[in-house]
């Protein structure tokens, strides 16, 4: 697994540890600086990108990973597997997400 993916996934308890944020993009820019990385991110950056951003409205609202899984009718693990871009996400699952913060969702493509 790429340096990325393990440390995304224990960017949460970095963060707690030193108290410290790290804004997101300086810490992908300097990832992606590592071919292997930037292979894995080509290839798996939107999940990455839309597993960040679940995290932090989940965060903004101070609210835990077992109350989103309640709100959302699902297990704690499964949100768990959301904020760390291991769950392939469906638009129905992300409608929910959208629901559950109040917010629009928002898909398009772009040439």
């Amino acid at each position: 697994m790429p340096s990325i993916t393990k440390n995304y996934m224990n960017r949460t308890r970095i963060i707690k540890k030193n108290k410290k944020a790290v804004d997101f993009q300086e810490y992908l820019n300097r990832q992606l600086k590592n071919q292997a990385v930037k292979k894995y991110y080509d290839e798996y950056g939107k999940q990455l990108e839309i597993a960040y951003q679940i995290l932090q409205l989940r965060q903004q609202q101070k609210m835990s990973q077992t109350e989103l899984a309640r709100r959302l009718k699902t297990k704690q693990s499964n949100v768990a597997r959301m904020e760390t871009g291991q769950q392939n996400f469906t638009t129905d699952t992300l409608q929910k997400v959208a629901d559950v913060f109040k917010c629009q969702l928002k898909v398009e493509f772009v040439k």
